[in-house]
């Protein structure tokens, strides 16, 4: 890998404090070191030339960045300089790079709060700021409700939804002109048009943007022209239409198009008046209302609607001018795949999308030409592994290629690919071994990423077109970082009792010598659809807790990461498997043979085997404390659930797959975290858990963070509850 200068000289300072005495190096060692360096995240390009932005995690500093080609050297474009726990996400460039627009502040919860991690008496709000890559301070342009804001090309206005209707907001650094509407009024829509409005989305030019006006049996797309302020709608009918998508030059809008509602699928409550009644789909038992189940079903129309001549999905191209469409491609009305379409891109003279086929391990990414040759749609992504999200594939700007993230061919890392859109063979842009994602093509061919590995935390990539290894360009590492003090974890294969095999990455201390009995950590992931890896993980959670897996083994715990059934990366079989959580709590049986696993091995200590883990990797912490105890001497569960479901029937499968459905069988001591504002597992998991602990006279220790979320938004309690984790650690396994 080539490395700037900067990076090197830090790389080589902490090579040569690693020289110094052992007893040294372990006091400078805290767990706040191995989680020190910038976590760049949120990596996005300009449309016309190689300028890069993306949002920098320092510490709970969270900034925005940029850098432009060719040198790719980073500057902070804001001054966000405290630890305050306001999040900064959904961040987009204008085409040539000018502007910067994303959004600060947490999301809302299920009454409408935005997150406020430390009680900020004031309150907190979500709202969209600006900034100029040229300089100058960043500036609030609008609160917003939820969702992302869409930059014009331009860099001159943002939409939004709110309500229901789409909002503008100027990028201009002045209140007076923060928000502003059609009728020269600031905070009301831009638009006011009748329906469920969403979905902008800007034509290349700015001068007008599609959107999604939802009309509950029906869908139309409308465009919008700045200038006349008039809507056209394209091509309305009956139907439902969607995601619509612009071509490169503006001059075309290509959508999917699905049936409208049919009698028997409408639900509207009814007005007075013989031409509104209720929809028969209302209050309907059995699915066929008063036709009864089978002679109703048979109707034709009735209750299943399809396209004349058949299908329920299709491709639209239309005129964004004159709203004349024509359709370019459906699905086969007598095959089984294709039916389930939900967004659909412009790529060069073809639109691409994902689906899941019938029996395939892993999505799959498709083309359809807009001339409207193609029958089946093309598979472009025939490599065998995940693409996990939206953030793991991009098209060139010139939409004739497509770059995504997988782990073909490394199980435990992600490689970038690159495919024609129009069909081809996939080919591998990245080396291995090393952890890349979030492909950005740039104008001049060179491809950005987010580049890591074992000791290499998330970093600002970027290759040569013909692929190749990284020029990393941010962050430049700390001082205090400990890069020589990672260990190179290994993969380790396990079979649960069942016989589901699964893979693991151990941690094994550099210091550790023949007859050795250590103690050891089982760390089990959230999700539980993730995954770990064999370095440094790209979700800002997990590349933290991969950090801290790499402290524990500097302090001489030996480490044992689980991927447990459930998580993704080994294909939807695994991703599903039957009889978990409430229905049966199989993937425990994962845990069970880790620990025996770590039981087994000459090298640890079989009475200091500890667990931990935070949200899923929480609720089989708890797991594993109360049904083997007898295996785990303590544990640290960071905002588990202990209670699937609400039944507290003792024969119910849900409680009997609960943590508290074993609770009598819990010895060994906890330590607790949980913030009171979690929006993925409620406080009263833990409120409910403590009750059962001191029934029991169970030891327990407890972190409270009120008005945090599931995951800490503020740094500094990452550190305490690190801290906290050692103390307890050396207390009850001794290390």
């Amino acid at each position: 890998m080539t490395f700037r200068r900067t990076y090197l000289l830090a790389t080589l300072l902490v090579a040569a404090l690693a020289l110094c005495s052992t007893a040294s190096a372990q006091t400078r060692r805290a767990a706040a070191d191995f989680v020190s360096p910038a976590f760049p995240f949120g990596l996005v390009s300009a449309k016309s030339n190689d300028r890069l932005a993306w949002i920098s995690y320092d510490e709970g500093k969270r900034n925005v960045f940029t850098a432009v080609g060719p040198d790719f050297k980073p500057v902070r474009l804001t001054s966000f300089m405290d630890d305050d726990g306001v999040d900064l996400t959904d961040l987009s460039l204008s085409a040539d790079g000018s502007v910067a627009v994303f959004v600060r502040g947490h999301e809302r919860n299920r009454q409408g709060w935005v997150a406020n991690p430390l009680s900020n008496t004031a309150g907190m709000e979500r709202a969209i700021w600006a900034v100029r890559t040229a300089g100058g301070p960043a500036f609030r342009l609008a609160v917003i409700e939820g969702g992302a804001p869409v930059l014009s090309p331009d860099g001159k206005h943002a939409l939004y939804v709110k309500a229901g209707q789409i909002y503008r907001a100027a990028v201009a650094p002045t209140p007076a002109t923060a928000a502003t509407t059609a009728r020269g009024r600031a905070d009301a829509p831009y638009i006011t048009v009748f329906g469920e409005n969403s979905n902008p989305r800007w034509s290349p030019d700015s001068t007008r943007f599609a959107f999604v006006s939802n009309r509950t049996d029906h869908a139309f797309i409308g465009v919008y022209e700045l200038a006349s302020r008039k809507i056209t709608w394209v091509a309305p009918d009956v139907d439902r239409d969607s995601s619509p998508t612009w071509s490169t030059d503006g001059s075309r809008l290509a959508f999917i198009r699905r049936p409208g509602l049919p009698f028997g699928q409408q639900q509207q409550q009814g007005a007075a008046g013989i031409g509104n009644p209720a929809g028969p789909g209302t209050g309907r038992q059995g699915g066929a209302g008063s036709l009864g189940g089978a002679t109703g079903m048979q109707i034709p129309g009735l209750f299943r609607a399809e396209f004349r001549g058949g299908g329920t999905l299709a491709f639209w191209v239309a005129d964004p001018r004159t709203g004349e469409a024509r359709e370019f491609w459906r699905h086969d009305p007598a095959g089984t795949t294709f039916r389930i379409i939900n967004t659909i891109q412009w790529a060069g003279e073809h639109v691409i999308f994902t689906t899941q086929m019938p029996n395939d391990e892993y999505d799959r990414y498709f083309s359809v030409a807009l001339n409207g040759s193609t029958r089946e749609p093309v598979m472009l992504t025939t490599t065998n592994g995940i693409i996990e999200d939206a953030s793991s594939i991009n098209v060139s700007p010139d939409g004739r290629t497509l770059f995504y993230t997988t782990n073909h061919g490394d199980i435990d890392r992600r490689d970038i690919f690159s495919v024609a859109t129009a069909g081809g063979t996939p080919r591998q842009v990245t080396e291995t071994p090393a952890i890349e994602t979030q492909p950005v093509p740039l104008p001049s061919g060179k491809v950005a990423m987010l580049y890591a590995d074992s000791r290499v935390p998330q970093s600002v990539g970027v290759i040569p077109a013909s692929g190749g290894r990284a020029t990393v360009v941010y962050p430049t590492l700390p001082a205090r970082y400990p890069l020589a003090a990672h260990v190179e974890p290994t993969n380790v294969t396990l079979e649960a009792e069942d016989g589901v095999k699964f893979n693991n990455q151990l941690f094994v201390p550099k210091d550790i010598k023949p007859g050795d009995k250590r103690p050891a950590m089982v760390f089990v992931h959230g999700g539980p659809q993730r995954q770990m890896l064999l370095g440094y993980h790209y979700g800002h959670v997990y590349h933290m807790f991969y950090g801290i897996n790499q402290w524990l083994a500097d302090k001489g715990y030996i480490v044992l990461s689980v991927n447990f059934r459930l998580g993704v990366g080994y294909g939807r079989s695994f991703r599903n498997a039957p009889n978990s959580g409430g229905s049966g709590n199989a993937e425990y049986l994962d845990v069970l043979a880790a620990g025996k696993y770590l039981h087994s091995r000459e090298d640890v200590d079989p009475k200091r085997v500890a667990i931990w883990g935070l949200s899923y990797g929480g609720v089989l912490t708890a797991q594993a404390l109360a049904r083997n105890s007898d295996l785990f001497a303590a544990g640290i569960d960071l905002a588990g659930v202990h209670l699937w479901g609400s039944s507290l029937d003792p024969e119910s499968v849900s409680l009997k797959s609960s943590v508290i459905g074993a609770i009598d069988g819990w010895k060994s001591p906890v330590l607790l975290q949980h913030g009171d504002d979690d929006r993925n597992v409620a406080f009263t998991q833990t409120t409910g858990l403590v009750q059962m602990l001191r029934a029991r006279n169970i030891e327990y220790e407890l972190m409270v963070f009120p008005d945090d979320v599931h995951a800490s938004l503020v740094h500094s309690r990452w550190i305490k509850i690190y801290d906290r984790m050692d103390a307890f650690l050396k207390k009850h396994i001794g290390r």
